[in-house]
């Protein structure tokens, strides 16, 4: 199955081995199950396209979607996101919101599971950001808390190509209120709702009907906000066991999606039994006795690079040290190999878009269960 994007179409080049300040980040080449290819060619199929038309520069044949062993990746969700936008986008208004509205909790699989048994609505946003690459998400979620009463949900795509960046905010939106309607019976009115792009020519019904409230546009940020009172509600699938089974079974998909094959899969080996002290990429190439040219190009084959192997190494290790060891920041930061706190706070916000001892922080005050 080929996963190469058409290097002629500038729309569709996608940023390798960038890190992206979010909870998470687009990793385009960590395998998924095809669930989002379907709801996207479904969503194509209710406006007469064929499932070809829809798919076309993925690779992927229709009939290998109804497949449940078929892997495919985000630059495939990317590529037949880009075919709706560039097939549909002229006829059908808010494309982006529409086809956020098809994302149910049901197709996110076990992270579904695990929001829905969440205690409160907090809880969700919590267990949902911790686990986020599990979602279908392209773009970049961000949780800030403006006191005394105000929740944000701040929404961008950094990492996306600058044509389909509305199109992906404008799904998590839209999915994001599909869940929250989900979850709640009676769904939370936002206090306010902010887009950081122009208003459509439609006008805003549309949004009015999705959202329960007109949207500011042209704002410097798309934000969601909601009060942050009724974030501590129960929600009425609350189940306790069953959040903790499922953050567990999360976890557990999360490791394995991440874990790499390849060459890259040995240099991120090599690296994470040494972090301390990290090889050079020469001494990792001698390790596999290649030229420190050929270990460049064949990461660079693989989508990634030594250097985007390291630092991914150290976010996950860093994330778990934060998250369920007490040691002192300046610890964690020398066992990542850091010579200075200072640079790993720095390289820590780069990749969270929070400092380390906010983040530890943050996941004190409102914990995922573990088994």
């Amino acid at each position: 199955m080929s996963t190469t994007l058409p290097d002629k179409n500038v729309l569709l080049q996608v940023p390798i081995g960038r890190r992206v300040t979010r909870f998470g980040h687009v990793n385009w080449d960590v395998p998924r199950p095809p669930t989002s290819l379907v709801v996207l060619t479904e969503f194509a199929a209710e406006f007469g396209l064929s499932a070809e038309q829809t798919l076309a520069g993925t690779g992927i044949e229709p009939k290998q979607l109804a497949d449940p062993n078929v892997e495919v990746t985000a630059r495939h969700d990317l590529v037949v996101s880009r075919n709706l936008v560039v097939l549909l986008g002229d006829r059908i208004p808010n494309l982006g919101l529409e086809v956020g509205l098809r994302y149910q909790l049901a197709a996110h699989g076990i992270w579904g599971f695990a929001i829905a048994s969440s205690s409160t609505p907090r809880a969700a946003i919590d267990v949902g950001l911790r686990f986020v690459d599990l979602t279908f998400s392209l773009g970049r979620i961000q949780v800030r808390e403006e006191a005394p009463c105000e929740l944000q949900l701040v929404l961008d795509a950094p990492d996306a190509p600058a044509g389909m960046r509305r199109f992906f905010v404008e799904r998590d939106a839209a999915a994001i209120r599909t869940m929250q309607r989900e979850l709640i019976s009676d769904p939370l009115t936002p206090r306010r709702i902010e887009f950081a792009f122009p208003p459509p020519a439609e006008g805003l019904g549309r949004h009015l009907e999705i959202f329960g409230a007109i949207p500011k546009f042209d704002a410097p940020e798309t934000i969601l906000a909601v009060d942050i009172e009724a974030m501590n509600l129960p929600l009425p699938q609350s189940n306790p066991h069953t959040t903790t089974l499922a953050a567990e079974l999360c976890r557990n998909l999360l490791e394995q999606r991440r874990t790499r094959t390849g060459v890259a899969g040995l240099v991120r080996d090599e690296v994470g039994a040494n972090l301390a002290d990290p090889p050079s990429a020469e001494q990792v190439a001698a390790t596999l006795h290649l030229s420190g040219r050929t270990l460049r190009k064949r990461l660079a084959a693989e989508g990634t690079s030594f250097r985007g192997l390291l630092d991914e190494v150290r976010e996950h290790v860093a994330e778990q040290l934060l998250i369920t060891a007490g040691l002192p920041v300046t610890q964690i930061a020398h066992r990542l190999g850091y010579v200075e706190v200072s640079s790993f706070s720095q390289a820590f916000r780069r990749w969270k878009g929070i400092g380390p001892r906010e983040f530890r922080s943050i996941h004190r005050a409102h914990p995922i269960p573990r088994s």
